[in-house]
Order: C-alpha cells, then sequence, then structure tokens
C-alpha cells in the first residue's frame, strides 16, 4: 500500500482510470436517458482524459517550472491536458476537477489522507463552480459525497481516506435515482456519476492494489426513459461576459452570488486576488457593474474591451476578424464556407476548437458552437485562447441553421463586440427545430414514442411524434409559424430521402405563400431534417 500520492501513482491513476473508463464506455454512454441514439458521456469522459493520458505521456515542459512538487506538477499536466482534450459538458466538469485536485496538493510536500481529503473539497468548488445551476443527483452530487466522506475519515492514512471516498461515491451514485425524477423514471443511475465512481476506484487500486468490488454493472434501462434535460447553458441567456478581476475572495463570493441571479454558464477560478469570471447574461452592464463592486475588472470582452482599438483605427476587419463553427456534414460545411467561416467537426475538444482558432490568424474571432453540448468546451476554448492574445467571443447557437443566421448579419465594419451582440440577436431570432427517429421507448411531453417513431424537437423538446417523415417535417414547420415567420431555411440530413426538402418546400408554399424557403442538402448525421425560422 501507497503512504503517499507520487508523480508515479498520478500517472498509474490516469492510465488505470483511463482503461476502466474504456472498458466501461459503452455502459455508461447507454445510461443517457435521451430517447435519441446520441448519448455520449462515456465517449465524452474517455476523450477527455485520453488527452490527460497524453499531457502526461508528453511532458514536454507544458507548464511553467513554478516550484510546484513532482505530484504536483503531474496532477497539473493531468488537468491542463483534460482542459484542452475536454469533450461535452461531462468532460468539462472532470477537467474542473482535476484543476481542483491539482491546485490543492501541487505544493504539499507528501499527499497523505487529509490532503486527499482537502484536495477531493478543492474538487468539488471547481466542479460545481463550473456549473450555471447546479443539480442534485448528478456528478456534482458525487464528487461531494467523495469529499464529504473524505473529510469525515478525519485520517491522515491514505488508503482509509481513498476507500472512504470511493464507497462514499459508489453510494452516491446509487442516491442519483431518488434525487432526478429522469433518472428514477429511466431505472439509471447519472452517467457522469458512474464514470467519475470508477475514476476513484481506479485511484483505490492504485493505492491499495485492490480493486474495490462493486456491481458488475450499473443499473439498465428498466422502463420508459423520459426526455432529459441536457447539461448546458440555457438558450435564453444571449450574450457572453468575460473579464479577469482583482478581488478579496469574499468579495468575489459574493459577486458570484449576484451573477448567479442575473444568467447562467458561470465559472469563476483563480485566487491570490486575480480571477476569470465567464458568465451568460442578457443584461451585460449589471454583469460588468458586478464586477466594479467586488474590485477591479479588466480586460472586459463582449460589452467593451480594455484593449479596443483608438478612433481612427483600421477597421476591425483589417485588424482580422474571422468566425469558427461546429458543424458535421459535407452540405452544411459548404455552406458555412462561402461565409468565410472555419468548420470544425462535431463534438470537439477544447483542444481542437484553440487550434482552428489560432490557425485563423485572427485578432477577433466569433465561435458558434451550435450544439447544446458543445457551448461548455466553447466556453473553456474562449478562456484558452484570452491566454495567448485572441479575443474570442462565443454566440451560444444550438443548431447549424442558427449559425447561418448569425452568419448572415455578420458586418465588419461594425467594432468587433457590436458585431457580435448583432450575431447573438439573430441567431436568438432564429427558432429551430429537429427531425430524427426515436432510438427507444419514451415518455415525451407529446406523448410515448416506440423506436422508429419520427420525432420532431423545436428548441430541443419533442413537440410532435408520427409515423410518417414527410408527415411530421411539415406538421412541424407549420407549428412553427403559426408562430410568425418570414424565411424558413431546411437542411436535409444524409439518410433523407430523396425530395423530402422539395415536399416541404411545395407543402410552405401552398399553405404559407407568403414565407420564402431556403432549402439545402446539409449532409448531417442523425437528423433527416433540420429547420430554421427567422
Amino acid at each position: 500500500m501507497l503512504e503517499t500520492l507520487d508523480a508515479a501513482a498520478v500517472r498509474r491513476w490516469c492510465a488505470g482510470g483511463l482503461a476502466v473508463l474504456r472498458q466501461h464506455q459503452g455502459e455508461i454512454d447507454e445510461l443517457n436517458v435521451y430517447p435519441v441514439p446520441d448519448g455520449d458521456t462515456g465517449t465524452n469522459l474517455v476523450l477527455t482524459l485520453t488527452s490527460a493520458q497524453q499531457a502526461l505521456a508528453m511532458d514536454l515542459g507544458t507548464l511553467p517550472d513554478d516550484g510546484a512538487t513532482g505530484h504536483g506538477h503531474a496532477l497539473r499536466l493531468m488537468a491542463q491536458g483534460a482542459l484542452l482534450g475536454a469533450r461535452g459538458n461531462s468532460g468539462v466538469i472532470l477537467a474542473q476537477i482535476l484543476r481542483g485536485l491539482a491546485d490543492a496538493v501541487a505544493e504539499v510536500p507528501a499527499v497523505r489522507g487529509r490532503a486527499l481529503a482537502t484536495a477531493l473539497r478543492a474538487a468539488t468548488t471547481a466542479a460545481y463552480a463550473a456549473v450555471a445551476q447546479p443539480v442534485e443527483g448528478t456528478l456534482l452530487s458525487v464528487v461531494a459525497a467523495a469529499a464529504g466522506a473524505a473529510e469525515a475519515a478525519a485520517s491522515d492514512d491514505l488508503p482509509t481516506v481513498a476507500r472512504s471516498a470511493a464507497d462514499a461515491a459508489a453510494h452516491a451514485v446509487g442516491r442519483t435515482p431518488g434525487q432526478l425524477p429522469e433518472l428514477a423514471s429511466a431505472g439509471v443511475v447519472d452517467a457522469g456519476g458512474r464514470g467519475f465512481c470508477l475514476l476513484l476506484d481506479a485511484l483505490v487500486e492504485v493505492v491499495t492494489g485492490e480493486r474495490p468490488e462493486r456491481p458488475a454493472t450499473a443499473p439498465r434501462p428498466v422502463g420508459p426513459p423520459p426526455v432529459a434535460v441536457r447539461e448546458t447553458g440555457s438558450p435564453e441567456y444571449a450574450y457572453e461576459v468575460q473579464f479577469l478581476l482583482d478581488a478579496e475572495p469574499a468579495a468575489v463570493r459574493r459577486m458570484r452570488a449576484d451573477l448567479a441571479a442575473l444568467g447562467d454558464s458561470l465559472v469563476v477560478v483563480g485566487g491570490d486576488r486575480t480571477w476569470h469570471v465567464h458568465v451568460h447574461v442578457n443584461d451585460i452592464g449589471a454583469a460588468v457593474e458586478a464586477g466594479v463592486v467586488a474590485g477591479r475588472p479588466y480586460r472586459i470582452t463582449v460589452s467593451r474591451f480594455a484593449d479596443q482599438p483608438p478612433p481612427g483605427a483600421p477597421p476591425p476587419e483589417q485588424a482580422g476578424r474571422a468566425a469558427v463553427v461546429v458543424s458535421d456534414g459535407a452540405g452544411i460545411t459548404e455552406l458555412f464556407a462561402r461565409e468565410g467561416a472555419a468548420v470544425v467537426p462535431g463534438n470537439p475538444s477544447t483542444g481542437d476548437l484553440l487550434a482552428a482558432i489560432r490557425a485563423t490568424g485572427a485578432a477577433g474571432v466569433v465561435l458558434l458552437p451550435n450544439d447544446p453540448a458543445t457551448q461548455a468546451v466553447a466556453g473553456l476554448a474562449a478562456r484558452e485562447a484570452d491566454g495567448v492574445g485572441v479575443r474570442v467571443a462565443v454566440v451560444p447557437t444550438r443548431s447549424p441553421v442558427q449559425a447561418l443566421a448569425a452568419l448572415a448579419v455578420r458586418d465588419p465594419g461594425r467594432r468587433f463586440e457590436d458585431d457580435v451582440i448583432a450575431m447573438a440577436e439573430a441567431a436568438g431570432a432564429c427558432r429551430y427545430a429537429e427531425v430524427c427517429y426515436a432510438g427507444r421507448e419514451a415518455l415525451t411531453v407529446a406523448g410515448p414514442c416506440r423506436p422508429g417513431d419520427v420525432l420532431a424537437l423545436v428548441e430541443g423538446e419533442v413537440h410532435l411524434i408520427g409515423a410518417d417523415l414527410v408527415d411530421t417535417c411539415t406538421g412541424v414547420v407549420d407549428r412553427m409559424l403559426g408562430g410568425g415567420g418570414e424565411l424558413v431555411t431546411l437542411l436535409s440530413g444524409a439518410d433523407a430521402p430523396a425530395g423530402l426538402a422539395e415536399a416541404v418546400r411545395e407543402h410552405v408554399g401552398r399553405r404559407w405563400p407568403f414565407v420564402e424557403v431556403q432549402a439545402y442538402p446539409g449532409g448531417q448525421p442523425h437528423y433527416p431534417l433540420l429547420v430554421g425560422v427567422e
């Protein structure tokens, strides 16, 4: 058994954790209760930790020599790799957990039981700070339970504390169905929590040489799973505000509460009087004012920038302006390329987005994630880009049709922040729908569905369930136009039958003669048709 956690043990933990996540990747993916076959929590955790292991393996001086211990340097490499490779919300939260662990023990001479308990508490704080509206019954509850048990052990014996934390995490995972009705109805536990439990078990094995005995598999679906809200920022907040802040910790705590009441996607990280603040809001002025009350905000983005070009400076386009868009499908990629945007394939890592941002060579970049699950990763990439001197604003698009609307109003003659606001408003004014096939039984707000049923989702929520693809597509367009609209954009998917978009176009022409229709071959997977209404 190990008495302390050294650098070699950190490396073994990362490798062992990655191996066990790969072993259970499919199982964790299947715990997602959303009825469309896109569960990817297990995959995202594997990809995130793969990046962490690669950073540990390379160790090419990617972090400054700041006097950290060997185990501290290893954990910081692991955290930095996870940050750059984070995919999906679970990956982002895992990266924050690793960062909390690393920061807590970086300069601790020897990591024994009490130091591990302190590190788990720091990881819990970092994880909760990474989520705008923390929800119990998720990964957050699991890491919090692990930290509480580690502290309650009140021991400096490393194996004792590691076992206590892992056991508490396992019990917390088992409790998640009782905390979230969606999980209870589906008969599953939280996917992200299950993944973190496996990571703690891997740590116990490194420390003790013995793998904890747990149930062979997590509970499987036993009933019709409902539609669950995906973990991501809310679409009701259109603007991103970021700034660096000089302030005391007490003032930052008060500011965090003020910002939480204004919006979501709130992340406040840092220490020693220097903090990085990120939030999605509608009231930009109020967000900046919260920073002013707390201390001295600077390098403010979107609302204004500390390095804003002075009057008479070259137009923004001459200083370098670009757009990076996340999307899949040959047709959609071609559409975005015509608009002058760089396209990154779907489900990117933080590193993928950062590489695309830097490859543009522009001083100011607008980032369009086009998927709720990618917004957190986009936010991380924007913050990392800020560290290398590139101004990045995330317009929180949730569908390619919203990105097309945003790109259509770009104006290089405007100031960068004004252009970002105009693009965000255009994206927000574009309602979107997705038509797909149900992958499993589910109880949705539109009623029960069975595998193979056609689902029409408006703004992420099931509105129609049908048996015929064309009828469902025309039906959802009618519903959307019933609320008003002048322009309909149709993107047909890779598996869409021939003539689908044309059939919808003809229907709109008959039913809504004064509405313009634009149809393009999108080539996107999973969704035979994407619809935008402006």
